[in-house]
C-alpha cells in the first residue's frame, strides 16, 4: 500500500502520545488537553501513556523503537535535547535526536522559572548564589527533573561559574520536584512556569528568575537569568510534539493540523493562558530549527561540564 493509501486511512485505531514523564507536570497537562481535542477531531481517541525515567529518554526511545506509523508519537519539552546531549556524551544514548525523530508541532511554548524554598534568605538568584559564595557552611540541595535537564544544566554552571556548592538531587518529573521543594527537602529548584505558577502567587514557593529572553507578564517583578548575570542559562521553553522518523508526510502534516487546531481552539487557549503558557502550533520545519538551536547552544555547556546520564 502507498504512504498516500496510509495517511487515507489514517486513523484506524487509537494514537498513543507519549509523554516522558510523571502525570502531573506541564507536558502532561499539555499533552492531555491536545489529546482530548485530537480525540473529538481526529475520529478515534488519543491517548496519554506517561513513561518516566532517566531525564525522559525512556519513553522517547519508546517512540522512537516505533512504528513509523502515526500511532506512537511523542510530547516532549526543552530536556528533549539536553538529555540527549547528556545520554550521547556517556555513550549511552539509545537514539539520536538529529536522525530518529520527525518534528509535528510546537503545541505551547512555557517559560521556566528557578524557584527556591520561603525559608532561604535571597529574593533573586544572585543573590542566591551571593549567599552561599559568603556563608560556606550552608548545606543546599537543588533539585530536577533529572540528569541533563535544564535545571540540572542551571544548578552545575553555577556551581562551576560562582564556586559555590550544593548538592543534586534528581526527581523523575516536575510534580514529585515541586513536592520535595515545598516540603524544604530542596532549597533551590524549577521547571516550568506553570507547574510551580499557583505556589509562586500563594508564596509557598518564591521565583528567584525566568529563563526568558524578558520579563514575563505572569511575574512581571521576576527577574530574567540574563538581567542577573547568567546569560547562558537563557532558554526558550517548549512543549512539542514528535513522532518517528520515516513516518509519512502525510501523516505528519495530518497531526500538524490537528495540533494547530487543539491549542488554538477557543477553550484550550483560555486554558494554556491560564497555565501562563502561550499556544503556538509550529510548523515541522520550526520546530526542528528550535531543537537544533537548543542543541547547539547546550552541546559545547554539557561537555564541559561533563554532565551524563548514568
Amino acid at each position: 500500500m502507498s504512504q498516500a493509501a496510509h495517511a487515507q486511512a489514517y486513523p484506524s485505531r487509537p494514537v498513543r502520545i507519549i509523554v516522558p514523564f510523571p502525570a502531573g507536570g506541564t507536558t502532561d497537562i499539555i499533552a492531555r488537553l491536545v489529546a482530548q481535542r485530537m480525540s473529538e477531531t481526529l475520529g478515534q481517541p488519543a491517548l496519554v501513556e506517561n513513561r518516566g525515567g532517566a531525564g525522559g529518554s525512556i519513553g522517547a526511545d519508546a517512540v522512537a523503537k516505533a512504528a513509523p506509523d502515526g500511532y506512537t508519537i511523542l510530547m516532549h519539552n526543552i530536556t528533549f535535547p539536553l538529555a540527549s546531549v547528556a545520554l550521547a556524551q556517556a555513550n549511552r544514548a539509545p537514539y539520536n535526536i538529529d536522525t530518529d525523530f520527525a518534528g509535528i508541532s510546537i503545541a505551547a511554548n512555557v517559560p521556566l522559572v528557578i524557584t527556591a524554598h520561603p525559608s532561604v534568605p535571597a529574593n533573586n538568584l544572585r543573590e542566591f548564589v551571593a549567599l552561599l559564595q559568603k556563608d560556606r557552611s550552608l548545606k543546599y540541595n537543588y533539585g530536577s527533573t533529572g540528569p541533563g535537564s535544564y535545571m540540572n544544566i542551571v544548578g552545575e554552571v553555577m556551581k562551576r561559574d560562582e564556586n559555590i556548592e550544593m548538592a543534586h538531587i534528581p526527581l523523575k518529573g516536575a510534580a514529585p520536584l515541586k513536592q520535595e521543594l515545598l516540603a524544604g527537602r530542596l532549597q533551590l529548584g524549577g521547571d516550568q512556569l506553570s507547574s510551580s505558577l499557583a505556589e509562586i502567587k500563594r508564596g509557598s514557593l518564591k521565583a528567584l528568575a525566568t529563563n526568558a529572553p524578558q520579563r514575563l507578564a505572569a511575574l512581571p517583578e521576576v527577574p530574567t537569568v540574563r538581567e542577573l548575570g547568567f546569560p547562558k542559562l537563557e532558554a526558550e521553553g517548549w512543549n512539542g510534539l514528535f513522532a518517528p522518523a520515516k513516518t509519512p508526510r502525510e501523516i505528519i502534516e495530518r497531526l500538524q493540523r490537528e495540533t494547530v487546531a487543539a491549542v488554538r481552539h477557543p477553550d484550550s487557549v483560555k486554558r494554556l493562558t491560564d497555565l501562563a503558557a502561550e499556544p503556538v502550533g509550529s510548523t515541522p520545519a520550526e520546530q526542528d530549527a528550535v531543537l537544533r538551536r537548543q542543541v547547539a547552544q547546550f552541546r559545547p555547556i554539557i561537555r564541559e561540564l561533563g554532565v551524563t546520564i548514568d
